[in-house]
């Protein structure tokens, strides 16, 4: 096998870690979303920051609840060296919540990115975050009216402000840190990252 056929077969195990761990994660696999990560993997989103093993804990809480989310992807990119590499993906978030009784729909693009390493002969994600691009909150029912609180939509930064209304509504504590589509945030991530990766 030549080089470059190994590096495609490289990538290819990458993205399929990537792809699986979305389709797990929304259908409610936890066995096989427990096979995309390291056991000791960390994640990193709006409304969560610790170990994969305690985030799949809490997905779990929010299924049985009802919780509705659903996550889109597009093309993943990934850089390699050696046994290390940076996988991005674009993505859209979509979830289904409540308002002051009305159904609404968030939609949030961006991109996964993720820190991804191979042992013993396997590629599995060791550190996931989310770089929020822009997101958007549409009513269900188009007929409805629904006021925001402005004060608390403005605290969150623009690229997930409607995901983190929503999620803060029902008592999640989120970061108004995390990474944007530019600014400081986004680059201490990619800096980071990068550092680890050369590391």
């Amino acid at each position: 096998m030549n080089a470059l056929s190994e590096i495609f077969l490289e990538k290819l195990a990458i993205h399929d870690v990537v792809q699986s761990w979305a389709l797990y994660r929304d259908t409610g696999d936890w066995v096989g979303l427990k096979s995309t990560v390291h056991s000791d993997a960390n994640m990193t989103a709006t409304w969560f920051d610790g170990s994969f093993n305690d985030f799949i804990v809490a997905v779990q809480d929010s299924w049985r609840k009802g919780s509705s989310s659903q996550h889109f992807l597009g093309g993943t990119v990934s850089t390699i060296q050696g046994h290390k590499a940076i996988a991005q993906t674009r993505m859209s978030i979509m979830v289904r919540g409540q308002i002051e009784g009305l159904e609404v729909d968030i939609t949030c693009t961006g991109r996964f990115y993720d820190r991804v390493e191979k042992r013993d002969g396997q590629w599995r994600i060791l550190k996931r975050n989310v770089i929020y691009e822009k997101d958007r909150m549409d009513l269900v029912d188009p007929s409805a009216t629904l006021k925001l609180d402005t004060l608390r939509l403005n605290q969150f930064p623009e690229g997930y402000q409607h995901l983190a209304y929503l999620q803060s509504l029902h008592g999640a504590n989120v970061s108004t840190e995390l990474a944007t589509a530019r600014g400081a945030a986004l680059e201490k991530l990619t800096r980071e990252a990068q550092a680890w990766l050369n590391a």
